[in-house]
C-alpha cells in the first residue's frame, strides 16, 4: 500500500486554494491510484484541497493540524505505520523538495519514502528566500518531526 502526501501551500489571509497548492494537488491526483491512501496536509489548505480533489484514492485523509513541513512529516510517519504503507510519496514543489525529503527520510527511516516534485505555476525570489531561511531552522524542525 502506498501513502501519497500532498503538502499544502498558502499565504496568510488567503481563503482560496493557492495556485501552487492547486498544482501540487493536480499532480497528486494524476499520481494516485484507487489502492492509495492520500493525505492532504496543511492548515487551512487541507480542507480546501479536499473540496478540489478530483483523483482516485482508497482513502482521502485531511491533516488539518500541520502548520509546517515537520508536522506533516510526523503525521505521515504515524499514518504509514498505522496503515502498513510500503512507500510514502510526498508531493511538493521543486524548491521545497530537498528539505521535505530530509524531514520525511528522518521520520520514515527504512520505509522507502521518496519525494516527488511538481511544476510550480510561478515562483518568486521571495519563495526561494523563504526556503533558504527555513534551512536555518532545519535542525529544530528535524527534532520536531521526530518528537
Amino acid at each position: 500500500m502506498r501513502l501519497v502526501v500532498v503538502l499544502g501551500f498558502s499565504e496568510r489571509g488567503r481563503r482560496a486554494l493557492h495556485p501552487i497548492c492547486a498544482a501540487r494537488l493536480e499532480a497528486a491526483a494524476a499520481l494516485a491510484s484507487a489502492e492509495d491512501t492520500v493525505v492532504l496536509s496543511g492548515r487551512p489548505e487541507a480542507e480546501l484541497m479536499r473540496e478540489a480533489w478530483s483523483g482516485n484514492a482508497l482513502r482521502l485523509l485531511c491533516d488539518t493540524g500541520a502548520g509546517v513541513t515537520a508536522e506533516t512529516a510526523r503525521y505521515a510517519g504515524r499514518m504509514a505505520c498505522e496503515l502498513g504503507a510500503s512507500e510514502v510519496v510526498a508531493v511538493t514543489s521543486w524548491w521545497h523538495c530537498w528539505r521535505t525529503h530530509l524531514l520525511f527520510r528522518s521520520v520514515l527511516r527504512g520505509s522507502g519514502a521518496r519525494v516527488r516534485t511538481v511544476a510550480v505555476p510561478s515562483w518568486t525570489p521571495r519563495l526561494l528566500l523563504r526556503e533558504a531561511a527555513a534551512f536555518l531552522l532545519l535542525p529544530l524542525h528535524l527534532r520536531r518531526a521526530r518528537a
